[in-house]
């Protein structure tokens, strides 16, 4: 939910990869804004509740992008989680770039036009700015 109260239902990275992963990157998404931003679709009571939920949604997407990927794209994906929690960890920059960039590995080979990739990035700035 954004901050005023109001769900949205914006797909963030999706649009920069094959649309057979669209759901499970951004459920996987979905479960990484409990953590560290404002959910879309969820308003957990309370921290521990979004924390467990969006080890769920994690979980639930890996499983979305199995059913319907490769093995190397759960990799892909696992290794994102991971950098992205250690990014956090640090507070260190660049977690939506490296969304980005996983998405665009994701891809068929194409790339996503720049303005695409901006989009993206200014969507996810406002659902994890502090």
């Amino acid at each position: 939910m954004r901050p005023d109260g109001e769900r949205e239902h914006e797909a963030v990275f999706s649009p920069l990869t094959e649309e057979r992963y669209a759901l499970g990157l951004e459920t996987i998404y979905e479960g990484y804004l409990l953590h560290y931003g404002w959910a879309r679709l969820f308003a957990p009571a309370d921290a521990d509740t979004a924390l467990l939920l969006g080890d769920y949604l994690y979980a639930h997407g890996l499983v979305r992008i199995a059913e319907n990927g490769t093995v190397g794209a759960v990799a892909e994906l696992a290794a994102l989680i991971s950098l992205c929690a250690q990014l956090r960890a640090d507070r260190l920059p660049g977690d939506g770039e490296a969304w980005a960039a996983t998405a665009a590995k994701l891809c068929d080979g194409s790339e996503s036009p720049p303005e695409m990739v901006e989009r993206a990035l200014a969507a996810h700035r406002r659902r994890t700015a502090a």
